[in-house]
């Protein structure tokens, strides 16, 4: 199994790139996140790769980071996504927007990505809530948040608060600027009490 790839990337567009390994030109499909992110052709590049076995064919999905992976994965986890249905999402949802969506049972941001329906969004719902909900925040691609952030969150989630609720209310609180942690969680026990 091919796991990472070190190369120079000798073509790119929309949806895959070849990387040039050694002289072997590897395709790879990638989603549109990835690709905005690449080098000029003849750039170095390193991917992740998660390598899809098929009766037909041998596919190779890559990402930049672990934590992306992590999510396709995941995705390819529901009933009745596959690994181009699972890039196809990524290209219409960062990593982290969809985990939060995920997180947050937000059915309507779901159903906006392209080639996501009302019944498949419930089923992500279903199945992928609870991954996202215990999943560390470094590894949904959210590194993001200071440690006050991160502090008002736990607290509220050990009080009982849904982790998507605290999130977003925490997120809200601290969107016009740092707060000390005691200012955080004061509003965030006033708006969540409501």
């Amino acid at each position: 199994m091919i796991a990472k790839i070190n190369g120079t990337l000798e073509r790119k567009v929309p949806g895959e790139v070849i990387i040039n390994v050694g002289g072997v030109g590897y395709q790879v499909f990638i989603p549109l996140s990835v690709f905005y992110r690449l080098p000029e052709v003849g750039g170095a590049v390193s991917l992740y790769i998660h390598t899809h076995l098929r009766e037909d064919a041998l596919q190779l999905f890559g990402f930049l980071e672990h934590e992306e992976k992590q999510v396709f994965l995941s995705l390819n986890s529901v009933t009745g996504i596959g690994p181009k249905l699972a890039i196809n999402i990524l290209s219409g949802i960062p990593a982290e927007e969809l985990a939060r969506a995920l997180k947050e049972g937000d059915q309507p941001r779901l159903v906006s990505i392209p080639g996501v329906g009302k019944k498949l969004a419930e089923r992500m719902i279903v199945e992928l809530r609870d991954k996202f909900l215990t999943m560390p925040a470094e590894e949904m691609g959210r590194s993001d948040g200071s440690q006050p952030m991160r502090d008002a969150i736990s607290a509220l989630v050990n009080l009982g608060y849904r982790q998507g609720d605290a999130e977003k209310s925490v997120r809200e609180i601290t969107r016009n600027g740092e707060k000390t942690l005691a200012e955080v969680l004061k509003e965030a026990l006033r708006r969540l009490s409501q």
